[in-house]
């Protein structure tokens, strides 16, 4: 079980669970199309986005497998909601766990979703104890598996139309790290 200390702070964020005056915030991301195509949704409307904030204000707490946590990031310097991180706890049996995030576009190419991400690495293998993370996304989305990759996820395969996803089929990209990859990566 795991019950993250928040907010948890970095360098130039603060990760912290979702608050009801994040909706704004969180509607100018999810509303746009060019943070909706490589996601399961379509750009969502106000009320949409409200429904998925009340899911997210839950999302705060690893209690079994399948529990997700999926924390607001913000620039701590202005308090700005930039997007979102996730850790899911994926298979208890097997301690594996997926790691995800989605940002506003405005704050692509700074470092933040890979600071953030770090963050989630650290929960899952430091905290949580798993064994195994992976990060799964549509193939297509080669700036993010890029930044799997700088995050030291190694690449394991493409799923070739495995996902029937709005309407057509899509290629699921799957990166991974072990904990043992992570300690090494994070000896000083």
């Amino acid at each position: 079980m795991l019950r993250p200390s928040f907010p948890i702070t970095t360098r130039r964020l603060i990760i912290r669970p979702y608050v009801e005056s994040d909706l704004d915030a969180l509607y100018a991301i999810q509303s746009r199309e060019d943070v909706a195509k490589y996601l399961y949704f379509e750009p969502r409307t106000r009320e949409q986005v409200e429904a998925a904030l009340k899911d997210k204000l839950t999302f705060t707490k690893l209690e079994k497998e399948g529990d997700a946590i999926s924390p607001a990031v913000v620039l701590a310097e202005t308090g700005q909601l930039l997007g979102d991180v996730m850790l899911r706890w994926v298979s208890e049996e097997h301690q594996c766990g997926e790691v995800g995030f989605v940002f506003h576009p405005d704050h692509h190419g700074k470092g933040y979703a890979g600071e953030a991400a770090t963050e989630m690495l650290r929960l899952g293998f430091e905290q949580l104890g798993l064994h195994r993370i992976i990060g799964r996304l549509d193939a297509d989305n080669r700036a993010s598996g890029r930044l799997l990759e700088r995050l030291g996820m190694r690449f394991e395969g493409r799923f070739r139309e495995n996902e029937f996803v709005k309407g057509k089929w899509a290629d699921e990209a799957v990166y991974a790290m072990l904990a043992d990859e992570w300690r090494e990566l994070n000896e000083f």
